[in-house]
């Protein structure tokens, strides 16, 4: 099932999983998916080449394409190198990637890939596990890192928070780095959508999603990333489920498992699935939003925002 080995991606050996519809390519020695592309066409993702983030345990690679992280967010924590140490298992349909845990959290990782065979589709389980000897708090958090010149889509609560329509619907929460006046940034009742092209400052943003899903429309291809919204947990960054960056180089699709004290041996997971449409004929989304996508991918790009 895992298929031919590939010449690599970075100096990094790969195999590909196929399906009559999907190809994808994930790393043999870090629990990375790193190349993701409907049949006879470009890879989705970002391809950020091997400039490292350097930390005190090492080297650590963007690279690009999806990674399994656990949030809140923190240097060095996050950036432990997670490129050696990967094992990989062959099971029904799929593949399961499992690297051990790191020198300073101890969290092990893990993710299954499934490829469907109907339709073009991915089936993603995603494993964080404490190996160490104390409790963490984390939430899984999956980040997927496409390239730029599409446009995100961010689906919008709709409805009342409360039978009288008196309480607030929803939130969303900005980094320190964003600018509410992006142009990028495009805010409406129904959805949030974001033009991803190269300008500083970088953006990113991140609200609760009832509706459990986020997209990216990239070179007439809808990539989109379900998972369950789980209504009423406790989420991190101020209670987000879903988050999205846009930086100079790559744009990233983000969905976040609510907050678990993980005890010494106990696991948590998150799953997604992952949808390719190759058409604007679906159902997720309105035919007046395909018509602002439309327009925003027909302006001119902007490089740079005027200081305030």
């Amino acid at each position: 099932m895992a298929g031919n080995l590939m010449d690599g991606f970075q100096g990094e050996p790969t195999r590909a999983l196929e399906s009559r519809f999907l190809r994808l390519e994930f790393m043999l020695r870090s629990p990375r998916i790193v190349r993701l592309a409907p049949a006879g066409q470009s890879n989705l993702f970002a391809d950020l080449g091997n400039t490292p983030t350097r930390t005190p345990y090492g080297d650590f690679y963007f690279r690009g394409g999806h990674r399994l992280w656990h949030a809140p967010e923190a240097m060095p924590r996050t950036y432990v190198p997670d490129d050696q140490g990967a094992t990989v298992e062959e099971i029904p349909g799929g593949v399961r990637i499992a690297q051990p845990g790191d020198p300073w959290t101890h969290i092990a990782k893990s993710i299954e890939i499934r490829l469907e065979d109907g339709r073009p589709g991915v089936g993603l389980r995603q494993e964080l596990r404490n190996d160490g000897a104390w409790t963490v708090e984390l939430a899984p958090w999956s980040v997927t890192m496409l390239r730029l010149g599409g446009v995100g889509i961010f689906p919008q609560p709709a409805g009342g928070g409360d039978a009288d329509g008196l309480l607030p619907n929803r939130h969303m929460a900005f980094w320190p780095y964003a600018r509410l006046d992006d142009p990028r940034l495009i805010l409406r009742d129904d959805f949030v959508l974001v033009r991803a092209e190269p300008c500083l400052p970088p953006l990113k943003f991140g609200y609760l999603d009832s509706d459990g899903w986020i997209g990216y429309w990239i070179d007439g291809v809808l990539f989109v990333k379900r998972f369950a919204p789980e209504a009423g947990a406790r989420f991190p960054d101020g209670g987000c489920n879903a988050e999205c960056y846009c930086g100079d180089h790559f744009f990233e699709l983000e969905s976040l498992g609510p907050l678990a004290s993980l005890k010494p041996g106990e696991s948590v997971y998150h799953n997604e699935t992952w949808e390719v449409y190759t058409s604007q004929a679906t159902p997720l989304i309105p035919d007046k939003i395909w018509e602002i996508i439309d327009s925003l991918l027909k302006r001119p790009a902007s490089r740079t925002l005027e200081s305030s």
